[in-house]
């Protein structure tokens, strides 16, 4: 098997309309009108060309599991989300790249992270 990148990741939200807010208005993903009606309540969004899907039930206890976004600029985009009221952690390095933290309204983990500039 050889993967070519992740389609999508799934996240439980218990507020579908706060998570829509916060995840579309927020932090700029756009809902996807081709929602397939599965039984189950939830919102299918685009995250560039990867897709996030709320799914609405419990969400679980937080043991460190969590996604990212990757962010063109960590700086701007955390003085972005707390310009919005957003809590978010100060950006730390991991290897030659950045990353900091925030959570969603139903406490899902977030990363945002910044990849370093490719050496020419």
């Amino acid at each position: 098997m050889r993967p070519l990148a992740v389609h999508h990741v799934s996240i439980n939200v218990d507020d579908l309309e706060a998570a829509t807010d916060f995840y579309v208005g927020t932090l700029g993903l756009s809902r996807r009108d081709d929602r397939p009606q599965l039984g189950v309540d939830g919102a299918w969004l685009d995250a560039g060309p990867q897709q996030v899907h709320l799914i609405v039930a419990p969400p679980p206890a937080a043991r460190g599991q969590h996604f990212a976004l990757l962010v063109a600029d960590l700086d701007a985009t955390i003085a972005e989300l707390r310009a919005r009221q957003v809590e978010v952690s100060d950006p730390s390095p991991v290897g030659a790249n950045r990353q900091a933290f925030l959570s969603d309204p139903a406490g899902n983990l977030i990363e945002l992270h910044e990849a370093a500039a490719s050496p020419r």
